[in-house]
């Protein structure tokens, strides 16, 4: 009974996402024959017409390709595929280390291969139709490869790592993989923008005409020494606009896609960077990290009271005798079930930061309509969905919607203006 109820309430959340989905482009549907209040001198009708076609058509190959993994997850889970696949790799090693690190491995590896027609599709069909994709065939092999390369080798390190201190601490040691990945993951931070990101991407000094200027005046203004703003070569790949940051500490730099740099004013792409640097003037990159380091130390310790009991495996109706490894599946797929309800959560926190970014970036600046043009043109050329469903980007959107955003940031302006 506790097996079809699992089956159910999995069945039950992925409906409501696609229900979600659903009438998300029904909304969209409605409503995108319109153009927007405050898009009118960037977006014409033939635009928009594009932008709402790109997100039906991404829409509809996300639906499958989610459907293609829910199916498996339910044949893998339920219908008995576990049950063959745990004694095989138990069967080529018996070793705790090595049949953890090959379990999680080969079902990796499978996943990814099983995934690369939805990404080919993805690539070179619909990013291509829309004018986006630049990539070529060559150039996403290589990509695919080092990547493949890279995760293996991180993967490795984290299950071997993970495993070697179960076998040497049983009793205790759900604070010691806690505490081993909590350091892992700081020190990625640290080594991915000069060790990993490079290997994608070359990265360079902001080098158009005048810029570099206008930044340094800003960061000044932030009481920031002037650090690393850096461009990337994003076009090789994809004409999408975008800019993040990465690191931290004294590794920390601000990334602007060329194709952005491209796009935008040098006062819009000023406000665009100061929206950044919003984000660590207000320790956002701090409270996410402190967040989810209290959220996984809780996961270590209810994992570690699930994977000893032992009627863990029969909830499933799986053995009693399924390795260590095939247990941590089952615990992960009941913590999916009992963090689902947390997603709208998460994104309403995400939300509440890009507003507090946002706001720092209009009073830094004093120009928040340079970051309203930027969020327009952001937004147009990355043919975004002008007309999210309210529930649905209450459950997903990280970012506060587009309108919404442009419509506050103009009516920052008319205060300030007054």
């Amino acid at each position: 009974m506790t097996k079809l109820a699992l089956l159910i309430l999995f069945v039950a959340e992925t409906a409501f996402t696609y229900w979600l989905r659903y009438i998300n482009l029904e909304h969209l549907k409605q409503q995108g024959a319109t153009v927007p209040a405050g898009f009118e001198d960037a977006l014409d009708e033939e635009k928009l017409r594009a932008s709402t076609a790109y997100t039906f058509d991404s829409s509809r190959l996300g639906l499958w390709e989610s459907l293609f993994d829910n199916l498996l997850l339910i044949v893998f889970l339920f219908g008995g595929a576990l049950t063959i696949y745990d004694p095989f790799v138990v069967g080529l090693t018996s070793q705790l280390i090595a049949n953890g690190v090959c379990f999680f491995l080969i079902l990796v590896w499978l996943q990814t291969l099983l995934g690369i027609p939805f990404d080919l599709y993805g690539t070179f069909r619909i990013e291509a139709r829309y004018g986006f994709n630049t990539t070529t065939v060559r150039l996403w092999c290589t990509d695919f490869l080092k990547s493949q390369a890279i995760g293996t080798l991180l993967l490795m390190v984290l299950m071997g790592a993970a495993f070697w201190l179960i076998q040497w601490s049983p009793d205790r040691w759900w604070i010691w993989v806690w505490s081993f990945m909590a350091v892992f993951s700081l020190f990625m931070m640290f080594i991915s923008p000069y060790v990993i990101e490079p290997l994608f991407n070359k990265f360079e000094p902001v080098t158009e005409a005048g810029l570099e200027d206008d930044i340094r005046v800003m960061m000044e203004k932030a009481g920031l020494k002037v650090g690393r703003v850096m461009q990337m070569d994003a076009s090789r790949r994809s004409k999408h606009s975008n800019a993040y940051f990465t690191g931290i500490g004294k590794v920390k730099r601000i990334v602007l896609y060329d194709t952005l740099i491209k796009q935008m004013s040098h006062g819009e792409i000023v406000a665009v960077l100061a929206h950044e640097i919003g984000h660590w003037k207000k320790g956002h990159v701090w409270k996410r990290l402190l967040w989810a380091e209290v959220m996984a130390l809780i996961g270590s310790w209810v994992s570690f009271q699930l994977l000893h009991w032992p009627g863990l495996p029969g909830i499933l109706g799986l053995p009693e005798t399924i390795s260590l490894p095939a247990r941590m599946v089952v615990v992960g797929f009941i913590a999916s079930l009992a963090l689902f309800p947390l997603t709208p959560f998460s994104a309403w926190r995400s939300r509440c930061h890009e507003w507090e970014a946002d706001r720092f970036a209009a009073d830094l600046t004093g120009r928040p309509r340079d970051l309203a043009s930027a969020m327009v043109k952001l937004s147009v050329e990355n043919l975004s969905n002008l007309f999210p469903h309210a529930l649905y980007a209450a459950f997903y959107y990280s970012h506060p919607p587009a309108v919404e955003r442009v419509r506050v940031l103009r009516e920052w302006a008319d205060e300030s203006e007054r």
